[in-house]
Formats: structure tokens, sequence, C-alpha cells
């Protein structure tokens, strides 16, 4: 048995090495010292786009740094299940400091005046409140005295962005990594391509080209000063060694070369938007809860119609199309005839093509259904579980926003809550005076309007031991009060449907004291 590490080949030179265990009694060494980069296109060009083994594109992995682009824009790169990243912590950071998107308004002036005023609005409200607060905290909680006045004050600090950061609009520019496969990498970009918002739009494009562009390579410096002291000695050797050290990587020049957008994708979604509309005829959203836990069990108290996958998977869909929450989409759904839902049934697959995945809402028959209403700044934290299918209605001041508290457990004072109040309802204000202009993308130019504090509906499917670690992990004392609601009401929602259940999840019960100090 032999085991190594493999470092220094190019990520589709080593997809093509590994690939060839398949095809070649080849040791991993042998293979990848006769490939070159072109052998390795070849090779992909015919087994990978001709005879579609896109598991080759598995093991070709990806790193990227993206950069100065909106808290929106991110929140729709990061949404794959296979995916891997870091992103800026809103807790941690000031985001003054990182500017913001601003969309092309063209010769609407107004419009655009409209914009600005209302983000550079929130911006002031968001100093504002995270510099009072960090005071006020200052005025209550009480420095150890082993505890050092920089730990202290990073601290505090982080606490107040706890709070200022539910005032930062979805315009907020941020930054992060991301490494990827290169089949996700090929889905995401399609993804991207194929959104309503041009900024998502050049997103897929810049990340298609990064990927068939030359890569920065970190060690640059380091061997422009090797090749020229090698050329001092010998100007052949110089030579041999400038094509051996600054030869440029191309990371995925051919896995993703034909990234498009998917037709399939954006017309299912306009196709769903219009049935939705027609089924509900704008009927008022019900109020619902925190979390419900949505489930076709015998344990519920509240017993469903009889929910068959067929009802599960048309409801999801309808789901994504609208702002209403998973129970009255259900009832209705299974109010209709066989007929009827049979038809709705296949608008999801009308349009999908040869090669086109099947939508996400067909990743139904799971058995833990979490339709959740929370902000989108704890939202953003939930977002992160893979071992999970979310499935994200579009952002809409529709149904509300969260008021922040001081500390858990502690309410934010009244003159500070007003000024919190006004800041989110006049961005609230301004959205709808944003969607109703006569510019393109009114609509999804708005979004960037709204506040993190702004309610947002996901829903998440699961399996019972995803259920389990989300509720551990994230009632943690250490994490933000917002998911560690959401944590906590899950956790809530097994118990009282599957009592003999709960007794295993080991949960944090977040009405318990926290030390302000402890992050």
């Amino acid at each position: 048995m032999d085991v190594y590490a493999v470092h220094g080949a190019d990520p589709e030179v080593l997809a093509y090495a590994m690939a060839k265990y398949s095809r070649s009694a080849l040791s991993m060494k042998d293979s990848l010292r006769e490939l070159n980069s072109q052998r390795a296109e070849q090779f992909l060009n015919t087994f990978y786009f001709q005879y579609g083994h896109r598991s080759i594109a598995d093991l070709a992995h990806v790193a990227f740094a993206v950069e100065r682009l909106s808290l929106l824009a991110a929140i729709v790169l990061v949404d794959e299940q296979r995916w891997d990243g870091q992103e800026r912590s809103t807790r941690y950071q000031n985001f003054r400091k990182s500017g913001w998107y601003l969309p092309e308004f063209g010769s609407e002036a107004a419009t655009k005046k409209l914009y600005e005023e209302n983000i550079q609005a929130l911006y002031s409200a968001y100093e504002n409140l995270s510099q009072q607060i960090f005071e006020l905290l200052g005025q209550r909680i009480a420095k150890p005295a082993e505890m050092k006045q920089d730990a202290y004050d990073r601290t505090l600090r982080a606490r107040a962005f706890d709070v200022a950061r539910y005032l930062l609009p979805l315009a907020a520019n941020t930054s992060l990594g991301q490494i990827v496969n290169a089949r996700t990498l090929e889905t995401q970009v399609s993804r991207l391509l194929s959104h309503s918002h041009s900024e998502v739009r050049r997103l897929g494009e810049r990340l298609r080209e990064a990927a068939a562009s030359p890569a920065w390579n970190v060690q640059t410096a380091a061997y422009e000063a090797l090749q020229q002291k090698i050329a001092a000695l010998d100007p052949t050797l110089g030579e041999e060694a400038a094509a051996l050290l600054l030869r440029e990587v191309k990371t995925a020049p051919t896995l993703v070369k034909y990234a498009a957008p998917v037709e399939y994708m954006a017309k299912t979604q306009a196709t769903l938007v219009q049935a939705a509309q027609e089924l509900f005829d704008d009927a008022p959203i019900q109020p619902a809860p925190l979390v419900d836990l949505v489930e076709n069990s015998g344990a519920q108290t509240e017993s469903p119609r009889n929910e068959s996958l067929e009802i599960e998977i048309l409801t999801t869909l309808l789901y994504s199309a609208c702002h209403y929450p998973y129970r009255q989409i259900r009832d209705r759904v299974a109010a209709l005839d066989a007929a009827r839902r049979e038809e709705l049934l296949l608008l999801g697959t009308r349009d999908r093509g040869r090669h086109d995945e099947m939508l996400r809402a067909y990743a139904s028959g799971t058995s833990f259904r979490f339709d959740i209403l929370m902000d989108i700044g704890g939202f953003r934290d939930m977002h992160r579980h893979r071992r999970c299918v979310q499935t994200i209605q579009t952002f809409t001041p529709a149904h509300g926003f969260e008021i922040p508290e001081l500390l858990p457990n502690t309410p934010l004072p009244a003159p500070l809550q007003a000024q919190y109040q006004q800041a989110i309802q006049q961005a609230h204000t301004a959205f709808g005076q944003l969607a109703a202009a006569k510019i393109p993308e009114a609509a999804a130019t708005a979004q960037y309007l709204l506040p993190l504090g702004t309610r947002c509906r996901a829903l998440f499917k699961m399996d019972f031991a995803e259920a389990v670690y989300i509720s551990e992990l994230r009632s943690a004392p250490q994490g933000h009060i917002s998911y560690r609601r959401v944590a906590w009401e899950m956790y809530a929602a097994i118990a009282r449907n599957h009592p003999a259940l709960a007794k295993m999840i080991r949960v944090t019960d977040i009405h318990a004291a926290v030390d302000p100090l402890q992050r």
C-alpha cells in the first residue's frame, strides 16, 4: 500500500490524472509525469463534453477570491449545496468602510438620487447606532481586571455590530473566498448567468473569465527573484527556470468554457410566478411563526391533508415563486383536483432541456421541513448549512422586520429602538418607490435597499441528523441571538412532534443568561 499527497499539478491536469485510474494501470506519479495541459484538454474535450463524464470535474478543485460584490450577490453566489468558503463577518468588521453597489440608472437621475440617499441614510444610521450601543455597553458592562483593554473594546464593538448590522443594506459590499470543484463551478456560473440581477450575471461572467485566465500566483515575486539569480549565473538556465517557475496556470479553462445561461431556470421561474399569482389572486399572506415544522406525520397535533410526494413537490415549486408560507400554499394545492395539480406539476419540467438538471424543488421526500421566517442577516448564517435542501423566496418588505436586542434577552432602549425603526421603515418605503420606477430591473434594484433586519422566508428540508446538528450548533451561547432563536424553535418543534427523538438533542437553552464578554 502506498499513500502520498500530491502538490504542484494544475487542477485540470490533476483531474485528468485521477480519471486515468479507470483507463490505465499507471500510478498517479507516472500519469502526472507524462501529462501536460494540452493532453489534459484533449482528454477532457473527449470524455467530459462528448461522453458526459461530468464526475471528472469533481476532481478539479479551484480557489477563488471574490471581492467587492454586494451582500445580495454574495447570497446568490453561495447558494450551492457543494460549496466551501468564508465571507466577511458583519459581526467583527465595520462595513461602513466597504462601500456599496450602485446599479445602472441611465438617464433616470431622480431615481438614482432616491437610491443613493436611502443607502447613505442606512449607513449613517448604522454608524450612529453602532457607536451609541458601543458606548452604552461600556457603561453597563464592567471590564474584568484580568481582561486587556483592547480585548474588552473589541468584544463590545462586536456586540455593537451585532445590533447595528440589522441596518446594513443588501447593497453593502462584501468579499469572500470559495473553494469548489469544477462541476460545481460550471453549474454555479450557469446559474449566475441566468439570474434576474445584472450584477449577478456579471459575477457569473467574471468567474468564468477567472477560470480561463492566468491565476494569481502567491509565489510570483519569489520565483522572479530566483529566476534572476539563475540567469545571472547562466542565461540559458535562466530561460529554462523562467519557463518552469513563471509559467501561467489557468485553473479550469476547459471544464467551464461551455458554461452558459440556463433558459430552463429563467423560463420556469417566470411561469411559476404567473401560476402562483393566478392561484392565490392577491390573497393576504397568513401569519406564520418564526419556525414552522411541516411534515406528513401522524405525530403532529395538527394533521395536514393527505400530503403525497406530488403535493410536496408542487408546494415547493410554488413556494419559490411567491411569498406565502408553506402551510398556506400546501392547503391551497391540496384543495385542487388531481388533474389541476398534475397540470401545474408539469410546468416545472416543461422547458427542461436535454442536459438540464431538475430544479431544486424536486429534491423532495425529506422528513423534516422547516418553514423559517427570520431576518436576512441571521438567514445568511443559516444559509451556510449544506446538508439540507434550501428554497429561498425573493427578498421583500412584505414580512416586516425584526427589532434587535441590546443583548440576548435585553430589549433595545426605547430611544435607540425608535431610531432603528425609523431608518428601516424609511428604507422599506423607498423600496416601494424604487420598485415602481420606470427603469430596467426595477424590482431587482429595489431589493438592494432592504436592510438585513428585513424578514425573509426560506424552506429548509433535511433529515433528523442535520436537524440535530443545526439545533445544537446554532443554539450555542457564542452565536448570534437571531439564529439561536431559530435553532431553539427547531428543537422545540421536534420536541412537540417527536418527544422521544428530542431527548437525543443536546440543545442550549437560549433563555439562560449569557456572559456578554464571551464570544
